[in-house]
């Protein structure tokens, strides 16, 4: 199930001619994308092709070197955005989990929600327990991250992305990290955000997510998008040369 009955006419991203260069070495060249709100789009491609890169740039934790990003009805690549502002609506979750070691799984949550939407501390706590439960850790609220296994820490760090009420989740390699028997807890609770309605850009190798999840599928090769489409028409039936040899490695 997709959440493709949720998607509107209405992009939350788009990315209009996006170039990256770090030094002389041209990452992205020239993306143009749109992702509307509700839709579920995956990332996919070999190593180096600029995923992660791109991902970044929606957020602006890398500052593209040309072209524009929209989010909603702002360019925040003009110098008039309020950058903070926008990221407020923005949840990233990486492949590290990045939990501060020294607080619990709620206090992780709760903190971002205290220091930046200024929510009270009972406010705070109710929406982190919320979440926890969410994420099925409900009975793991006190635990540091040392106590945690790496997909339980993946998920309180999706727990702490969602507590800020983002518009867009963006999800870069979040199971790459784990020992394989961890990923299918990350996979489930991100199949409950799409199933909800969330708009997701998810850069994966996991390929049955992107095959039975996403609403669209977007290869990417060399710093450009080579080829796009419904997850079926993109993994059954790929155009491109450069997506069947990599689907070909893959599948």
């Amino acid at each position: 199930m997709t959440a493709s009955h949720y998607i509107t006419a209405q992009p939350v991203v788009r990315l209009i001619n996006l170039h990256k260069s770090f030094g002389s070495l041209e990452v992205l060249k020239g993306v143009d994308l749109e992702v509307h709100k509700g839709e579920v789009v995956t990332i996919l491609g070999p190593s180096g092709s600029g995923k992660s890169t791109l991902l970044r740039c929606v957020n602006l934790l890398e500052k593209p070197s040309g072209g524009e990003i929209w989010f909603e009805e702002t360019c925040i690549t003009s110098h008039q955005a309020n950058v903070n502002k926008v990221r407020e609506h923005i949840g990233m979750v990486f492949q590290s989990f990045n939990l501060f070691p020294h607080l619990s799984a709620k206090r992780n949550i709760m903190l971002a929600q205290r220091k930046v939407l200024k929510r009270s501390n009972d406010e705070a706590e109710q929406v982190a327990l919320e979440l926890l439960e969410r994420v099925g850790l409900s009975d793991r609220a006190d635990y540091m991250p040392a106590q945690l296994s790496g997909g339980q820490q993946q998920r309180v760090a999706i727990a702490r992305a969602l507590a800020m009420d983002p518009h867009v989740m963006l999800f870069d390699e979040a199971t790459s990290a784990l020992d394989p028997e961890l990923v299918r807890g990350v996979l489930d609770v991100m199949r409950e955000l799409a199933q909800g309605g969330m708009t997701m850009i998810v850069v994966t190798h996991e390929m049955g997510f992107a095959r039975d999840v996403a609403d669209r599928a977007v290869f990417m090769d060399e710093g450009v998008i080579v080829e796009q489409g419904t997850p079926e028409a993109v993994f059954d039936h790929p155009q491109n040369n450069r997506t069947k040899d990599f689907l070909g490695h893959i599948v």
